[in-house]
């Protein structure tokens, strides 16, 4: 295993690859989930379990690729997280999302581009590392598989979409919301509280997600505590009322302050 420990972004270097030797752990059931289905026969589930032999620990800070760089491989996060950040030609950066643990990340070596944004760890992350060309070569037999990568790639341009949608047509505190519940919503997938979850990104990251100033956020964070939609304490959140805050993500301004 390779250890990256470095509390500064940097350009990703290659890294060697060793075996893995551990591979079926509690979350082996998890990237299975991912690419695979549950209608997949032993034999092509064995197949597939040939591709995770390997295995990336990333310090907090670190880059697990940079963009511009040839995209030869998809990892899947073992544990911890990743901001993927787009970085213009002026120097002006965008989080375009986070990714948490059980997710894929990497999508664009399924187009045999360049990555499009660098993968930052927001804290000691592990990660699998998946060839995209033996997955590739998987995939013309397994049809499963197949379709599922193009899903992973449709999810990804319908999440563009939607992020635009929401850009053009919510005010900050409603995108603040809206992000809060969909953070809500993929803890609750992975088996934590729904209502009570840490945050590992920044304010700035999450101002950034969303299209606002860091001083708005702020102002967002207020407003919804004046709502009494959720707490905020340091990186600590508490959603008080799951169904308001769903209806308020709907559409913000049909609620009342308390």
């Amino acid at each position: 295993m390779m250890q990256i420990n470095t509390e500064q972004t940097r350009v990703a270097t290659p890294f060697s690859l060793r075996s893995y030797s551990s591979t079926k752990t509690v979350d082996h059931g998890a990237i299975q989930e991912v690419f695979l289905s549950s209608e997949c026969s032993e034999s092509e589930s064995e197949r597939f379990d040939e591709l995770i032999t390997h295995t990336v620990r990333i310090g907090k800070g670190a880059e697990l690729y940079h963009a511009g760089v040839h995209s030869q491989y998809l990892y899947f996060v073992r544990y911890g997280s990743f901001k993927t950040v787009l970085v213009s030609e002026q120097g002006f950066s965008l989080v375009t999302g986070f990714t948490m643990s059980a997710e894929a990340i990497g999508l664009e070596a399924i187009t045999g581009e360049p990555y499009l944004c660098s993968a930052v760890a927001l804290e000691d992350s592990e990660v699998y590392v998946i060839s995209y060309r033996r997955l590739e070569s998987l995939a013309r037999d397994v049809p499963v598989l197949r379709l599922n990568l193009s899903r992973m790639l449709s999810r990804e341009i319908t999440h563009g979409q939607t992020r635009l949608f929401t850009l053009w047509h919510y005010s900050a505190e409603e995108r603040l919301a809206i992000f809060m519940l969909g953070l809500s919503k993929r803890f609750a997938h992975r088996g934590y509280s729904a209502h009570r979850f840490l945050l590992r990104m920044s304010r700035e990251d999450i101002a950034s997600a969303i299209g606002v100033r860091s001083e708005t956020i702020c102002r967002a964070i207020a407003r919804l505590r004046e709502l009494s939609l959720m707490t905020f304490e340091g990186r600590s959140v508490e959603i008080m009322d799951l169904t308001l805050l769903k209806t308020f993500c709907q559409r913000g301004q049909t609620i009342k302050s308390q």
